[in-house]
């Protein structure tokens, strides 16, 4: 019978009934208990005597608000989007490299590029796959998990794991065998008012649990704020789109590639003219094969199954506009493994009648991540499946990097990448997608993406199979060295397309003659907005809404050219900018919103018209 008790109690209890050594398993980001996580982690920092471990994954902070400009628009929205929300004080911690020394953090995936700063986090980070935690956490000792837990008037005898069933409901049965053995492990709930009631595999009964905390939660949960899809997003998710195979199985993952995805399936199904215009200006001719072998550019006649580790708010959106329609196991339309998104997200599936959130089930990670176990039903589910995961490097020998940087520090983890990667091989009929963005840009310089070699790969080069970038396909599967370089360099920006030419020829990858084809020499970002000017109405800047009011989606934009064009230390060039500004009254609502309506002192005045630089190069006819 489970034990319901204040968090102070819980405190309490856990320290009573568990060793000095306190092994505390957490759920990977939405799912934590802040307040109880605080109070235990304050509790022990007082006791040097008591150890205590905590094993977990992507803990959620509001993000560094900086300084200058990117502070005077952070603050404000931050204030309004994460309002009460609790942090974590082990993370604030964790940042500033001040665990106490009997408090240890391990992680196998970060909040990306959070901690990228913190000589603890590296060193303590965990490289695993996303499936095996449960396993690696439980032979460490694991001896309490704690986790928010979601209830409804209708189901008064169960709980529902909501957003995280994904690594508990692995670890109950090892835990149950240690339990035998004459173990003591504790599982540990508190309700959070705003989760939602998911129903199906992830309910368990409440005297499953041992401890529940008395008050329910009402602080705001942590949400992800849906960021603006570019041209360059836009141009990778429409041709990501001509992969996704009518009646197949399809996964996606967070972010404005993953939203630029959604757009244009929902433009396939509910714009099909429009869509088809766009794709015959495109061009796809060089991938016209493939696609119709493996994908298709019709509106969907029997939908999608959708099967991710992340369910997210892209993955509702089909949902709710009909694409995932194709039914599995029970009339399943959803399998996941956990959830996080804008507030919006958690507000639809709280809004969903019950019976409708039946058809999403949330699982065990194990499930969704492997095709052991209960293999041959998930076969049969996962038709043509579409594994369309994000990279952020690309080498020309077919190398995908997706966690780390080349001098070691990681900016995230491997997650599940490797898990679908391999499935898009296991599978008969499935793909591995990889999406990339070409090139990018920081304080005015330029460089590709896609490059020789480099320090470090999350997916070898033995598993490529199929790479997207916003100019086009490059099917690797099957494909020798020299034809995968040819593949890779005809979807590379054409500034670049010399040097890494040259590069695989001195290696002697690449014969001495070779020439890119004509039509893939005109690679260029000019190119790409020409198309969007022609079509305007399929580039949305926020395919799935936004948090931002108007006034901040315009100043967003110009701080983002602002720090993609100019080194913000380069006085010279800011002084350039500014002398180009236009004058205040062009943008009084956005001044107004930065605090710059009326600048006081040199600074203050620099950064006024370095604003006005930004909203008038970035302003949207």
């Amino acid at each position: 019978m489970a034990q319901s008790c204040s968090i102070e109690k819980a405190v309490d209890e856990v320290l009573a009934r568990l060793p000095a050594h306190i092994h505390m398993g957490l759920p990977l980001g939405l799912g934590k208990p802040n307040a109880f996580v605080n109070a235990l982690y304050a509790r022990i920092r007082q006791l040097p005597e008591r150890r205590l471990t905590i094993y977990t994954a992507l803990s959620l902070g509001r993000p560094d608000l900086g300084d200058g400009l990117q502070r005077r628009f952070l603050e404000p929205f931050i204030e309004r989007v994460f309002a009460d929300y609790e942090e974590l004080e082990y993370l604030s911690d964790l940042r500033k490299d001040r665990l106490p020394a009997n408090i240890r953090v391990e992680q196998f995936f970060m909040q990306p590029g959070s901690l990228l700063h913190s000589a603890t986090a590296q060193q303590d980070y965990v490289s695993s796959n996303y499936s095996h935690a449960a396993r690696d956490i439980n032979a460490k000792g694991l001896n309490l998990v704690a986790q928010l837990v979601a209830e409804d008037p209708q189901h008064p005898d169960h709980l529902s794991l909501s957003c995280n069933p994904d690594i508990t409901l692995d670890l109950l049965p090892m835990i149950e065998r240690r339990r035998v053995a004459g173990e003591t492990i504790l599982l540990l709930g508190q309700v959070h008012a705003e989760l939602p009631y998911m129903p199906g595999a992830s309910e368990l009964p409440r005297q499953e649990f041992d401890l529940l905390i008395d008050t329910v939660e009402h602080r705001r949960l942590f949400s992800t704020p849906n960021m603006p899809v570019t041209t360059q997003d836009h141009f990778i998710g429409l041709h990501a789109s001509t992969l996704v195979r009518d009646g197949g199985t399809l996964q996606i993952g967070i972010g404005a590639m993953g939203d630029a995805l959604t757009a244009a399936l929902l433009a396939r199904q509910a714009e099909s003219e429009a869509y088809q215009a766009l794709l015959a200006d495109m061009d796809l001719q060089p991938w016209q094969q493939l696609i119709a072998r493996e994908g298709g550019t019709e509106p969907f006649t029997h939908g999608l199954y959708g099967c991710s580790e992340m369910f997210v708010n892209g993955l509702l959106a089909l949902l709710e506009a009909g694409i995932i329609r194709r039914p599995v196991d029970g009339g399943m339309l959803v399998h996941g493994g956990f959830f996080l998104g804008p507030r919006a997200f958690y507000q639809r599936l709280r809004d969903m009648p019950l019976e409708t959130r039946k058809c999403i089930d949330m699982r065990a990670i194990s499930y969704i991540n492997e095709l052991y176990g209960q293999e041959s039903l998930k076969r049969s589910q996962r038709l043509d499946a579409r594994f369309i995961n994000t990279v952020f490097t690309m080498t020309l020998m077919g190398a995908g990097v997706a966690d780390q940087l080349e001098d070691g520090r990681v900016l995230s983890g491997v997650g599940g990448q490797y898990n679908f990667v391999a499935q898009g091989h296991a599978l008969e009929g499935a793909r591995s997608i990889l999406l990339l963005r070409s090139w990018r840009e920081s304080g005015g310089e330029v460089s590709s993406n896609l490059v020789w070699n480099y320090g470090h790969c999350t997916i070898p080069r033995h598993l490529r199979d199929v790479v997207v970038t916003e100019y086009g396909i490059a099917d690797l599967r099957g494909q020798t060295d020299a034809e995968t370089i040819q593949r890779l360099l005809a979807i590379c920006d054409s500034r670049f397309q010399p040097g890494l030419i040259e590069q695989a020829q001195k290696a002697g990858k690449l014969a001495s003659g070779f020439q890119l084809e004509a039509r893939f020499t005109n690679n260029t970002p000019q190119r790409l907005q020409q198309l969007r000017n022609a079509h305007a109405r399929l580039f949305p800047e926020y395919p799935l809404g936004s948090d931002f009011t108007d006034e901040e989606r315009d100043l967003l934009r110009a701080l983002n050219w602002l720090k993609s064009k100019f080194k913000l230390s380069e006085v010279l060039e800011l002084g350039r900018a500014a002398l180009d500004a236009p004058a205040p009254e062009a943008y009084p609502q956005q001044l107004a919103r930065m605090g710059l309506a009326q600048p006081q002192g040199l600074k203050e005045e620099l950064y006024q018209r370095l604003l006005l630089a930004g909203l008038q190069a970035t302003a949207v006819a």
